[in-house]
């Protein structure tokens, strides 16, 4: 079996990385989307309420399912198998990061390949940090994310009258 582990942050889940999970799904047997517990950033959702929303937008594609870890991205697929990382890139300044990170990864673990997906044309526009900062600023991100998300953004920024 080809597993795949596609990580990240999702915080929150945008239909962006749901068509790349859709199109590794094409190429792996099994496409883990991995939830990492302790980025290195300010999150808006916590990890159980990240993975909630994530398991529920991957309910119903095939092959693909939601975990989080709290190691090593590449230690946590060399630990369930997985032959490849997948990484999403919406331009030129996506890879740049990308290609540092993936040369790290190669060399703690050599046996995972890293796979880049280009955003499909009609995402390259979409992250998660966009869709937080419309949501904060009381503008309904609803082409962005799906409605379960977009319900758990407007729980976490009440429109004030």
């Amino acid at each position: 079996m080809r597993i795949a582990v596609y990580p990240g942050s999702f915080d929150p889940v945008t239909y962006a990385h749901l068509d790349v999970a859709r199109r590794a799904a094409r190429v792996f047997d099994r496409v883990v989307m991995a939830i990492f517990d302790r980025p290195n950033k300010k999150l808006l959702f916590t990890t159980a309420e990240r993975l909630d929303l994530l398991h529920e937008a991957v309910r119903e594609i095939p092959r693909v399912e939601a975990t989080s870890y709290n190691v090593l991205t590449v230690t946590f697929a060399h630990t369930i198998g997985a032959i490849a990382l997948i990484r999403g890139l919406r331009g030129a300044g996506d890879f740049e990061a990308e290609y540092q990170m993936a040369l790290v990864n190669q060399a703690l673990e050599p046996s995972v390949e890293v796979v880049w997906l280009p955003a499909s044309r009609e995402y390259t526009h979409i992250s998660s940090s966009a869709v937080r900062e419309m949501a904060a600023l009381g503008r309904n991100p609803v082409e962005f994310v799906p409605p379960h998300v977009l319900t758990a953004l407007q729980q976490k920024f009440p429109q004030r009258g």
